[in-house]
Formats: structure tokens, sequence, C-alpha cells
């Protein structure tokens, strides 16, 4: 069965992206990007989606790390987008809710092809090693745009920063495995419209 595959290289006067996925992968990993705790929580990423993911990033952090996690996570969004194609043969919705020790979070996930975002997860403005919380949801938001999808995410229960930040990425990514995965019995699109995109109404 073919590979689905995706590449973009994103280059704007603030930062400079190029992102290769493989979605039948086995969760390995290069990641390369000037914010430690955002190529960390990238690498949770690949690992727990088995989303194959070569990154390399690099952008105006000087500044700070806004638009560099902004512009990654939107070149991610594009990248399962392309290699999704005309989505024929997935599940479409994922959903997920994971702990992490005193965290637990809940995703969900409609490939729909329309962007709606709906964040939860209340977070104290901080920095985590060179990581301002606050880009966590700017992460989440940019995939929703970059791949046009409809993504919810809900704090359930802890106060632990880093520990709801790692099961946030980790809970999304088990969500998208779900909704990308092949289903055995569907090789149509899944929808009553035979369309997946933007055009298409609720």
């Amino acid at each position: 069965m073919t590979e689905r595959r995706g590449h973009i290289q994103r280059t704007t006067q603030e930062t400079n992206v190029d992102i290769a996925i493989n979605l039948d992968g086995q969760g390995s990993y290069s990641i390369d990007t000037p914010l430690g705790f955002l190529s960390h929580m990238l690498e949770q990423l690949a690992k727990h989606s088995c989303i194959d993911i070569t990154l390399n990033a690099s952008g105006d952090t000087h500044i700070d790390g806004h638009h560099l996690t902004e512009d990654v996570a939107i070149a991610l969004g594009q990248a399962v987008a392309q290699a999704l194609g005309d989505k024929k043969g997935i599940y479409r919705y994922g959903w997920a809710m994971l702990p992490m020790d005193e965290a637990c979070v809940q995703c969900a996930l409609d490939l729909s092809g329309r962007t709606f975002f709906k964040w939860a997860i209340p977070l104290a403005k901080t920095k985590l090693g060179d990581f301002e919380t606050e880009l966590t949801e700017v992460f989440f938001e940019g995939f929703a745009r970059g791949a046009a999808c409809n993504l919810h995410a809900y704090r359930l229960a802890g106060d632990n920063l880093h520990h709801l930040i790692e099961i946030t990425f980790k809970t999304f990514a088990h969500a998208l495995r779900q909704a990308i995965s092949r289903d055995p019995r569907r090789h149509d699109i899944p929808s009553t419209k035979g369309i997946l995109n933007e055009a298409a109404t609720p």
C-alpha cells in the first residue's frame, strides 16, 4: 500500500520551515528547531502519532518564539492535509483522553476540511525553558488552520504546566493517529457529501 507522504516548505521574512512527514511511519523523527521545549514536544507528537517527521526550522526567536511556533504548526497541518489527499478510506474523526500524573486532557479532532478551534486548557503565562506557555495554544490553532480541521482541547485536571502541555501534545497525537488511520471497512470519502473541503457546508 502506498505510503502517504507530505512535504511543505514555508519561508517568510520571519521564519524558514522545511517539514516532511510519512503518515504511515513508525513515529521516527529528526527535529531541529531553536526552541528546545518545542522540539521535545514535536518528538512526543511523532512518537505517539506514529507519524515520521523530519523538520528543520529557524526564525526570529531573538524576538520571541511566536512566529516560529505558529509557522511550524501551520506547515505541519498543511503537510498532513497534503498527505491525506482526498481523504478516502480514513476514519476522519479522532478522540483521546490521557493522563500524565495529576494532569488529564481530552482532545477531539475532525479532519473535515473546515477550520474550527476550541481551546479550554488554561495555562499560567510563564516560560518552560525557552518556551512561553501561551504558545501552546498558538501551536494547536496554527495546526487547525494548516490542516483545515476541527480541533477541540480540554483540561480535565492538573496544575503542573510541564505535565499539562506534554499530555496535550500526546493526547492530540493519539487523536490524530486515529483520525488519519485507514478504516478497513471504508474505501470512499467519509462524508455523505462525497467531499471534505472548505467548500462543504456543515
